[in-house]
């Protein structure tokens, strides 16, 4: 999983999983939902992320993973 931050949009895109995205639902006001083509949710877009989300921090609880940190 990848949370990608754009701040000259002010938008949060997550990615859940490396497949490409074949079909996007808007399901609120600035918040798409993006399926592979199998109807898998593989992307979550976020505009105006600044102000629907905490962007300050992160908390990561108890997930099998390894932390990677990419300076912007």
């Amino acid at each position: 999983m990848k949370l990608n931050y754009y701040p000259d949009t002010d938008s949060l895109y997550i990615d859940l999983s490396e497949q490409p995205s074949a079909e996007s639902r808007e399901i609120t006001e600035g918040v798409v939902l993006d399926y592979d083509a199998a109807g898998h949710l593989v992307g979550i877009d976020i505009d105006n992320a600044s102000q629907k989300v905490e962007l300050k921090q992160l908390t990561l609880s108890k997930l099998p993973l390894v932390v990677q940190t990419i300076s912007a």
